[in-house]
This record gives C-alpha cells, sequence and structure tokens, in this order.
C-alpha cells in the first residue's frame, strides 16, 4: 500500500482575518478530499493586518469603511460576500452567542500571535492549529475581546493549555523577538496579505483560494518533490 506523501504548510494569517478563516475551511477540504494521498503538518506564522491598531479597538463595519477608503454600505456587502465564502467552506463568521450580539469589533492581535508562536514550537503543530481555531471562534462567533492577556489565556486553557505556562509566554520577551520575526520573515517574502500559504517550504500559494485550487496546489508540489 503506498504511504501518503508528507508535506509542510506554513500559513501566515491573522486571526482578525475572515479570509483567513475562509481559506483554512477550503484548505481542510481539499485535504479531506487527499486523504491516504497527503499527510499535510500545518504551522501558523503572525501576520497582523492592523499592528498599529489601539487598545480599544474599533467597530468592524466602521474598520473596513475607513481603512478601505468605503462607505458603511460598501462595508456592509462587503461582509455579505464573506459571510458567503465562509459559509461555502464550512466556517462561520456569525455571532452565535447570547442575544443581544456585542459589537463586531476589531482588536490589536501580537499577543495573541505571541501565543501562537509559542504553542507551535512549545507543544507542537497539533496544538497550535487547536488554537488557533479556538482564537478564529472567540473572536468571529463568541465576539470575545481577544486583545486581553486574560481572555487570551481562557481561550488557551480551553484547548488544554497550561494557563500559568501560557501566562509566561506571553510576558517573555524572547517570544516576542521570535513572533517579531515572523513577521518580518513574511514581508521578506513578499507576503502582504493574508492569507498566504507557503508548501514545503518553497511554494507560495496567496489568497484565500476554492478546495480544489488548493488539491491541485497540492498535489503538483508533492509531483515536484517527488522528483527532485
Amino acid at each position: 500500500m503506498t504511504q501518503p506523501r508528507k508535506m509542510t504548510i506554513d500559513i501566515w494569517s491573522d486571526v482578525m482575518c475572515p479570509w483567513c478563516l475562509v481559506g483554512w475551511g477550503n484548505l481542510s477540504q481539499a485535504l479531506e478530499a487527499l486523504e491516504g494521498e497527503i499527510e499535510a503538518e500545518v504551522r501558523w506564522h503572525a501576520f497582523e493586518l492592523n499592528p498599529d491598531m489601539a487598545e480599544e479597538g474599533e467597530e468592524r463595519t466602521a474598520h473596513i469603511a475607513r481603512k478601505y477608503g468605503r462607505t458603511i454600505e460598501q462595508s456592509k456587502a462587503v461582509q455579505g460576500q464573506m459571510r458567503a465564502a465562509a459559509e461555502a467552506a464550512r466556517v462561520s463568521l456569525d455571532y452565535e452567542g447570547e442575544e443581544p450580539a456585542p459589537d463586531a469589533m476589531m482588536w490589536n492581535t501580537f499577543a495573541a500571535h505571541r501565543l501562537l508562536t509559542w504553542a507551535g514550537e512549545t507543544l507542537g503543530p497539533e496544538k497550535q492549529t487547536q488554537l488557533k481555531l479556538a482564537l478564529f471562534k472567540a473572536h468571529f462567533n463568541e465576539r470575545r475581546r481577544i486583545g486581553e492577556s486574560e481572555i487570551l489565556l481562557d481561550v488557551a486553557e480551553s484547548v488544554g493549555i497550561d494557563r500559568e505556562a501560557a501566562a509566561a509566554a506571553l510576558d517573555d520577551e524572547e517570544v516576542a523577538r521570535k513572533t517579531r520575526a515572523e513577521e518580518r520573515a513574511a514581508w521578506d517574502m513578499n507576503i502582504s496579505g493574508v492569507p498566504a500559504m507557503i508548501l514545503e517550504g518553497r511554494f507560495i500559494v496567496p489568497g484565500a483560494q476554492p478546495p480544489e485550487a488548493y488539491a491541485n496546489a497540492l498535489r503538483r508540489v508533492a509531483e515536484k518533490t517527488a522528483a527532485a
């Protein structure tokens, strides 16, 4: 029986980024279709869409309008397109908590990236992915203030990460340095938008692609690396 081809997928993304969640949903569908053919190790890397975001955050619709020069109505239309793309990707951007729903906000995400960088290095890719998905859920579905350390620690604890160890990581300047290095690496590779996926450390797939595009890219890379 042929063994599946092992492959690394490095993903630069931000937990504030709806297209990053859509991309993950579509990638997951592609990997399901390639089960038994390709076995992927997914590793997440830091990219801040809004590195200068103030501590108090900004309401999402107003943020999109301001950042991209759109009207509030245009901003709402863009969010509708995102929700449709999310539904096709089998993920959700919708609030799922108790009503009334709090405002959908954008937060500073550097602390979240510090936690993810530490988790990937010390706990491994699977636990890092669990944390990443929990942060997506906390932001999009629960509308929690994930710029706050205590919220981040709650999310980490929810996926079985030791709270004290996570708190130490948030205070560790070496972890902060490594996170900044990941952000610089993105710019060095001309990654200016996310999601951006790099297959086997060499082949970049930019943006949130459909499942079939990811599947085709994974197959092509598997063929190229097998022949090398």
